[in-house]
């Protein structure tokens, strides 16, 4: 199977996705994630105007074979969680950058920076195994 990386987004090593619109980052899961996690079956997030830390649990993700925390890319305020992906948790499978999960207001948007773009990430996805 061929796994699909977007162009125009960063990732972190943690197979989170960060599509960044002005001072805010709209953040998902990566479709090499979605695919290790098999079906998923149940979301849940954070709630607006929690302040989250770079690198700290925002969320659970569960599918048929695990849980699994979602860590965020980047530190910020959350403006706005997905509630369609929690009525509808498989909707990350079938489309997981449309699927988003939280949107922050980003407290350092330079930390952005750190993450690796489409090229980087789509290699570093062939390293691993799932």
């Amino acid at each position: 199977m061929s796994l699909k990386v977007e162009s125009g987004l960063r990732y972190a090593k943690t197979d989170e996705w960060v599509r960044v619109e002005g001072d805010e980052a709209v953040i998902g899961i990566s479709d090499y994630a979605q695919d290790a996690l098999s079906d998923i079956v149940y979301v849940e997030l954070p709630g607006v105007g929690d302040t989250i830390k770079a690198g700290s649990p925002f969320g659970v993700i569960e599918s048929v074979k695990a849980a699994s925390d979602v860590l965020i890319p980047v530190s910020g305020e959350v403006v706005a969680a997905n509630d369609a992906v929690v009525d509808s948790p498989e909707s990350i499978n079938g489309d997981p950058f449309g699927a988003w999960l939280i949107r922050v207001r980003m407290s350092d948007p330079s930390q952005v920076d750190a993450l690796m773009d489409a090229a980087a990430y789509e290699a570093y996805c062939a390293t691993r195994e799932h």
